[in-house]
């Protein structure tokens, strides 16, 4: 279950569940271990009856659910560290591997603020976000018969990396401000802050996803529009502003790696180390 999930499906519960179901979240992520996965299945029908105004059944698997961590707590207690092993462990998430942190500013404070940007040439594309707090991420992507972006590629690339640095956080911080050089993609997030969720670009394909319960951009529709808080602004391309850069810059890596081979990874992080040390000297900021 990702985070934004867990968060959306936890805001519909009442306050009596909510403490007791968000003390159980480290459960709902994927795990080699069989008894953590089974308190993260209870977890999760409780969750699902609550979407249901079923709040009977989501007390009883929730308490189901208490009493199977309990006894999990108790046995791994018994056996001791050396014979638990790692299976409890979060499984490495891929999409982390397009991630990153400039830890030097992991103290920043907030209001953080933040890039996002795409790159399209030929058949390859690639998104990028920074932000002032370190962190990182480029993602690639070539296209095919089957893709669902449709005509407005470029657009729905942007609005794609939006997406992207979101779900960098368990919970993206509160008033963070979201820079984007692309003033088409920029309204469409203001229409879906507006509650406008069916707005979506020409051609953009709604049909079901394989890998996901709702396409990209439905998903980040109903992100934004819980997130008031959150201020998408413009940021003028090329114009020297150090985040943006730095994201144009990921975003051309990202896109670049899809055709040519090179060590990408400390590239990026040299990129972003370099532009966040200018964004943090600069007295704008």
């Amino acid at each position: 279950m990702r985070p934004d999930e867990f968060l959306r499906a936890l805001a519909q519960l009442p306050p009596t569940l909510h403490d007791q179901a968000f003390d159980l979240r480290r459960y709902t992520r994927d795990t080699g271990c069989g008894d953590c996965h089974r308190v993260g299945d209870a977890v999760r029908l409780a969750l699902t009856a609550a979407h249901y105004d079923e709040f009977t059944s989501a007390t009883d698997l929730l308490d189901s659910a208490e009493l199977l961590a309990a006894e999990h707590t108790e046995h791994a207690g018994r056996i001791g560290p050396a014979r638990q092993g790692s299976g409890c462990g979060p499984r490495p998430d891929r999409r982390q591997r397009s991630r990153g942190r400039v830890v030097r500013w992991a103290g920043t404070s907030a209001p953080l603020v933040a890039a996002t940007d795409a790159s399209w040439k030929g058949r390859a594309g690639g998104i990028a976000y920074v932000v002032s707090d370190g962190h990182y991420g480029l993602r690639g992507r070539g296209t095919g018969r089957l893709d669902p972006t449709g005509a407005s590629r470029v657009l729905v690339d942007e609005l794609r990396a939006v997406e992207f640095l979101l779900t960098a956080y368990d919970e993206m911080p509160v008033g963070t401000t979201v820079l984007l050089d692309s003033l088409s993609a920029l309204r469409y997030l203001h229409r879906w802050q507006a509650g406008e969720t069916g707005a979506m670009p020409p051609g953009y394909s709604l049909r079901q996803r394989r890998w996901s319960d709702q396409p990209t951009l439905v998903r980040l529709a109903g992100q934004v529009a819980h997130r008031p808080d959150l201020v998408f602004a413009h940021v003028k391309g090329h114009s020297g502003h150090a985040l943006n850069e730095a994201a144009d810059g990921l975003s051309h890596m990202a896109r670049r790696r899809r055709e040519e081979s090179f060590d990408l990874r400390p590239r990026a992080h040299a990129l972003v180390e370099a532009f966040l040390r200018d964004w943090h000297a600069a007295p704008t900021c």
